[in-house]
């Protein structure tokens, strides 16, 4: 069955008190409705429709980056959940197939959950997903008669025995989208908030004779954000899973509580991850590998074997090939590390290349940023980088060569030659002394005159 997905994501979450869109608040280093195109991605939908109102350039921006073939729609009057998805209407006015309604502010509906809902909507008209709350409040109760859904109750208008009822509405649900826009015509809005509500849905399609049913999922999974408040509550809600799942993957964490991982974090087993460990988005690491404490990566990779830190920071598109090693207070960026090369200490290696077994000394810069543009540095194998260099990019440093400690190169280097860049020091016998005591003279002379 084709399927569209229908994603929520106009509300400007005043109580956020932010002048940011709330469905663009990250967790795990990506938007919250990142998060919900995620899940939905996983039934490969033929239509991904993103219905935004408040700062809908910012919304169509964060959700293109992600895919590009997602489609914009603008809900310019907050006119209710059921107003919200008839402005997907028209995108889909030619589409036989499933519609999936999604929540840009409720990222954590796994992929698993929305194939079951998917699957039963094969044998009902229209499917809810529900969750057991541990405390239901004022959420709407889901009225059931065996595996049918008879009707959502809103806890104003349930009796004291249906108030009781534990199974809650989630507001996510699938039909098919010609019966589904059809329903939406007769829905009203009669009610406080002279909104169109989506659940409404329901009793209309019970009231055509239309078969309804529940999935239920965790209430864990139907976490709403609204407040920043909640926004650390989800934060730390993936994290603990997230860590969790480390942890059963067969990835060692020192202190999974001072670990923190991005929505896309990937890492192979027998990986040691030490305490204060933070990763960006999109970051893989390799089965056998080492992170030590107080590192940042983001935007990289890194293989088998490798050792990362302490202190030690890799930007976007680094690449650390097996058995290499990035030290304390190392900073690596848009660079490829080959196989057993080393940078162990207090240095600088940007848009370069480092070949097999070649070593960084320690306070070595690339310098790749001319004010206008960047340039690379290629350093070959078996190099031999002497301490406190500085590579003046565009520059090439040939296989087996080797710089002289303190160093600045602004040529190429050809293989197996030794690069000395410094000038030849002099000494002043006693010039210390008398510019010490001149320097003292004049601070006094100074200080007299302030007096």
């Amino acid at each position: 069955m084709p399927i569209a997905l229908v994603i929520l994501a106009a509300g400007k979450g005043t109580r956020m008190n932010s002048e940011l869109p709330k469905v663009l608040h990250e967790i795990a280093g990506a938007p919250m409705l990142v998060h919900a195109m995620k899940s939905g991605a996983a039934l490969e939908p033929d239509h991904t429709i993103v219905v935004a109102g408040h700062g809908a350039e910012l919304v169509e921006k964060a959700a293109s980056a992600w895919d590009p073939s997602t489609q914009i729609v603008l809900q310019t009057e907050q006119l209710g959940t059921g107003h919200a998805v008839q402005m997907a209407q028209d995108q889909l006015a030619n589409f036989q197939g499933d519609v999936i309604v999604l929540y840009g502010d409720t990222p954590f509906i796994r992929p698993e959950t929305l194939v079951a809902m998917s699957e039963l909507r094969q044998k009902k008209d229209l499917v809810v997903l529900g969750f057991e709350a541990a405390d239901p409040g004022r959420y709407g109760r889901l009225i059931t008669d065996g595996d049918s859904l008879e009707r959502i109750v809103e806890f104003k208008d349930a009796t004291p025995t249906e108030q009781r009822i534990r199974l809650c509405n989630s507001g996510v649900m699938v039909m098919d989208a010609p019966k589904l826009f059809d329903l939406l015509t007769k829905i009203g809005n009669d009610n406080a908030a002279g909104e169109f509500y989506l659940t409404d849905v329901v009793f209309h399609a019970r009231q055509s004779g239309l078969s309804a049913g529940v999935v239920r999922c965790p209430e864990a999974e139907t976490l709403g954000v609204n407040s920043r408040a909640q926004l650390v509550e989800a934060e730390d809600a993936f994290q603990t899973r997230a860590r969790a799942e480390m942890l059963e993957t067969g990835v060692t964490l020192n202190a999974p509580d001072l670990t923190y991982f991005a929505h896309d974090t990937v890492i192979g087993r027998d990986t040691v991850i030490e305490p204060n460990v933070v990763f960006g988005p999109d970051v893989t690491v390799e089965s056998g590998a080492r992170i030590r404490a107080f590192s940042h990566l983001e935007g990289c990779h890194v293989s088998r074997g490798a050792v990362v830190g302490p202190y030690a920071r890799l930007r976007p598109g680094t690449e650390l090939a097996e058995d290499t090693k990035v030290g304390n207070f190392v900073e690596v960026k848009n660079a490829s590390i080959a196989e057993g090369a080393k940078i162990n200490h207090l240095s600088y290696v940007g848009d370069a290349s480092v070949g097999k077994n070649s070593n960084i000394g320690a306070g070595t810069i690339t310098c790749n940023y001319d004010g206008v543009m960047k340039h690379r540095t290629e350093i070959g194998e078996d190099v031999f980088i002497g301490s406190n260099s500085l590579l003046v990019a565009p520059v090439t440093v040939g296989d087996r060569a080797m710089t002289a400690t303190g160093g600045t190169i602004t040529k190429d280097v050809p293989p197996e030659a030794l690069a000395l860049a410094r000038a030849k020091q002099i000494n002043k016998p006693g010039l210390a002394v008398r510019l010490f005591d001149r320097l003292k003279a004049i601070k006094a002379e100074k200080t007299k005159g302030a007096e």
